[in-house]
């Protein structure tokens, strides 16, 4: 399974960015999505995430509010719509495909990254301020 993480760029504080996480898998709908991020110098930590039938999506504090995560199933797509972004938003994003189908799960689950299976690439999100 390949995942390619892409829309990424260098953009000024308070604007918005959308990244999208899309794949061949034809199954792909049967699994929740992650997005990880890593920033220069630090570990890795989760984003935000959305279940296999996107009735439950999960955020970290600092971008609840200011990211939204959704899914077009038919496209294979998962996106990651990114507004009044901060310099400290700056990292690699990174999506992920959760290991097991048809899980609900909670935050404690889809934050973990050990219940990611495959990972995609990275695309660079750089916010200047």
């Amino acid at each position: 399974v390949q995942l390619q993480a892409s829309g990424g760029g260098l953009v000024q504080a308070g604007d918005s960015l959308r990244l999208s996480c899309t794949t061949s898998e034809r199954t792909f709908s049967n699994y929740g999505v992650g997005w990880f991020r890593q920033a220069p110098g630090k570990g890795r930590e989760f984003v935000a995430s959305i279940n296999w039938n996107g009735a439950r999506t999960y955020y970290k504090d600092s971008v609840d509010g200011r990211f939204t995560i959704s899914r077009d199933s038919a496209k294979n797509t998962v996106f990651l719509q990114m507004s009044n972004l901060k310099p400290e938003d700056t990292a690699v994003y990174y999506c992920a495909r959760g290991q097991t189908s048809y899980v609900t799960g909670s935050y404690p689950y889809w934050s973990d990254g050990n219940n990611y299976n495959y990972w995609g690439q990275g695309t660079l999100v750089t916010v200047s301020s």
